[in-house]
């Protein structure tokens, strides 16, 4: 199966059936995500509930998966609340909503309020607020995307507004992240105008990345084993132009990263 927001003014997130042998997808049903532009969505790591992020009206949603793949309508609908010092912070905008590897947690990445909140989660498709209920983030930085380290030690945030990438360690057994440092995702030369999208750490472990719109590029900074510390990042910017999304192959052998405005995948 595949599910699928759609970033409109009603939003919604599509269900599809993929067949195996041509990689035709079907239409099977579509549900409300209660809220305006869904921007993000991941999936339980047990496969029975996806999780959804609405960027303008700031709420997170999450739905049980049917045993033919269907999706149910939301068991759970929760408004953000609060604001920052930008003029894009004005109220909450959630951007991205992850699950940990056990499925106990997920960590909305929140634009609007400089938060990853933190919930509570269970399969079933009900998220319920955690004690602590966020990690904050330094004031204009405007978190987007998050990512898990392969070992559960750390996760990695991209900030939209700020050009960084934030790194924290994470307990999983209480579900709390504690900041360790940033780094910025762009070169100390560099002189524009640029807004971070996605981040994604390589399944070694080794590398974390994320997409520059404005420079142009893929960053990339060395993760220390030891300690989660990011090294200052380079950048990969050939054939790139304003990059949304990016992916790895599973082997971590190949980078596929989305051109917005050429309407192309370049494999990196």
């Amino acid at each position: 199966y595949l599910y699928a927001v759609n970033e409109n003014s009603e939003g919604e997130v599509s269900a599809f059936s993929i067949d195996a042998s041509s990689g035709e997808l079907t239409f099977l049903n579509k549900q409300s995500t209660h809220g305006a532009a869904p921007c993000h969505l991941s999936l339980h790591p047990s496969g029975q509930c996806v999780l959804v992020a609405n960027y303008t009206s700031g709420n997170v949603c999450a739905y049980p998966v049917q045993s033919d793949g269907t999706l149910a309508a939301a068991n759970t609908n929760i408004q953000h609340q609060g604001s920052s010092i930008g003029p894009r912070q004005q109220g909450p905008h959630a951007h991205s909503i992850t699950p940990d590897a056990a499925g106990r947690f997920a960590f909305a990445a929140d634009l609007g309020t400089d938060q990853v909140l933190i919930y509570q989660l269970d399969p079933k498709g009900e998220l319920t607020p955690h004690d602590p209920s966020y990690a904050p983030v330094e004031a204009g930085q405007g978190p987007r995307h998050f990512d898990f380290h392969p070992n559960g030690k750390y996760a990695y945030l991209i900030n939209e507004i700020g050009n960084t990438f934030t790194a924290f360690t994470y307990d999983a057994a209480s579900g709390t992240l504690d900041e360790i440092h940033s780094v910025s995702t762009l070169p100390e030369d560099f002189a524009g105008t640029s807004h971070c999208a996605d981040v994604h750490v390589h399944p070694s472990g080794k590398f974390v990345y994320g997409s520059n719109r404005g420079h142009d590029s893929i960053a990339v900074a060395t993760i220390d084993a030891a300690t989660g510390r990011l090294s200052s990042a380079s950048c990969q910017s050939k054939g790139i132009k304003n990059p949304r999304n990016f992916a790895l192959d599973p082997t971590g052998t190949y980078l596929f990263v989305a051109n917005q405005d050429t309407n192309d995948i370049v494999t990196l």
